[in-house]
Formats: C-alpha cells, structure tokens, sequence
C-alpha cells in the first residue's frame, strides 16, 4: 500500500512539556502526538515539525508532517487523534499534502509572538501565557531599539550555545510593539530564527525598556555577533509559535 504525507497545525500549552522534540527524561509535545496519531491509525508514525519549541513555550499553529499508510480521510484524523490527545494539546487543521512535503525543510518562514505583562501584582491564570515583568517598561525607547534589529544581519550575538545552524544570518522582516493595558505584545517575522533567539532579544530590549540600555546600543550588540553583549534569554512562558509560512499559502 502507498504511503501519503500528511500535513496538521498544532496548538498546545507548553508550559508542562519539555519542548516540541522527544527526550528520554521528560514529556514533549511530539511524543504525545506521536502516540495520539499512532492509536488512532493503527500503526507507527513519526513526525517532523517547523519549529522545534523549547520547554514551557505554546503554539497556536506549529506546522508538523508526517507519512502513513492509512486511508482516514483528514477529518477523521483529526477528530479521532484529538480524542488521544491531553487537553493541553489539540490538533487544529489536517489536510493530505504533496507526497515530498516536509513541515521542516519546506517553511520560509515564522512568527513568534511574546507577551508580557507589566502589572505589579501576580496574574495566576493571566501569566500563564506571559511573562510578568512587574515594573513599567517604556515601549517608546523599546521600539527604537527594535527598528535596529529588522532586515538581514548576522544574529550571532542573539544565538545560545548549542545551536545547529550553520549561518547565524537571518532576514527579520517584522519586530512590531505593540501595548493593550498592561500587556505588551512583541511579534516577531523572518525567515528562520537561531536557537533561543527569540528570547534572547526579547531579554535585550527589556534591558532597553528598563533603561538599562540606551536603544543605540542594541545596533552595536548587533554588530558585536558576540552573545555576551547582549541581554540574558526572557523566560519561556511568554512566547508562542504563532504560524509557519510555507511558499504556496496563501
């Protein structure tokens, strides 16, 4: 029997898992999946995801594939895999996709959304999906900084240790502020992203917001491709894979 791929959007609260890719000492959100999807269509499945998310960070639309041998229409996928699946995670779309689609190889491109709340007293469920910060943060100096970082530049001073990529140069096409009470939105658009640098420029601007450092000098962090210039990584909670884009969306 032919095999077909598949192709899903996942949504889920990671702030139980230990990131999106399997480990042998704690839960992810691939082995449930995994486990979810091979329940219901009788037989191994291995997955491949764009974004491979760290521990304690959420997806609204993390963009996985994976190939079968079964014959359940999508729907049905859907339906009956999300009845496996831990209420923190829920399968969004499925459609049958073109036999060498690959949810990794094939992306161009994604968008992270950071939030974070400035209120000084503690939000129990509201903090949940953000980061408290608990002191005012001046979003006018942060969006000055963050008009530095957008276009094509070498992100090696906003890269961990540890990374896989061999290019640190990524194209950011959108860095947007954006405040709705207490809460600050940061959302970010490029064509890939380094290991932890998302949080690792979120960490610097809100040195930048806090008046720590001046917005100038996150052009010169830029420019050091020295990871000890620049801020320490923001906590996990805040950030959310929002979408994957692929070339043939629409």
């Amino acid at each position: 029997m032919s095999r077909r791929t598949v192709r899903l959007v996942l949504e889920y609260d990671g702030s139980d898992f230990g990131g999106w890719q399997r480990q042998d000492n704690r839960i992810t959100v691939q082995e449930v999946l995994e486990g979810a999807l091979a329940r219901h269509l009788g037989e191994p499945v291995t997955t491949v995801a764009a974004g491979r998310t760290d521990a304690g960070v959420h997806a609204l639309g993390q963009t996985v594939s994976f190939r079968t041998e079964s014959r359940i229409p999508p729907g049905g996928i859907l339906h009956g895999a999300n009845v496996h699946l831990p209420d923190t995670v829920a399968i969004r779309e499925v459609a049958d996709a073109s036999p060498d689609f690959h949810a990794q190889r094939d992306a161009v491109g994604k968008h992270y959304r950071y939030r974070i709340l400035t209120e000084r007293v503690r939000r129990p469920v509201a903090g949940r999906f953000a980061t408290r910060i608990g002191t005012p943060l001046d979003d006018r100096r942060m969006g000055e900084a963050a008009a530095r970082l957008v276009g094509t530049h070498d992100f090696s001073s906003f890269r961990n240790a540890g990374s896989v990529e061999t290019s640190p140069v990524r194209t950011l096409t959108r860095l947007d502020i954006t405040r709705e009470d207490e809460y600050l939105s940061l959302d970010f658009e490029a064509d890939g992203f380094l290991y932890r640098m998302v949080r690792n420029l979120v960490g610097t601007l809100l040195l930048v917001g806090r008046g720590a450092m001046d917005p100038e000098t996150v052009g010169e962090v830029l420019l050091a491709a020295d990871r000890c210039r620049a801020g320490p990584a923001a906590p996990a909670g805040g950030l959310c894979l929002v979408r994957v884009f692929y070339r043939n969306d629409a």
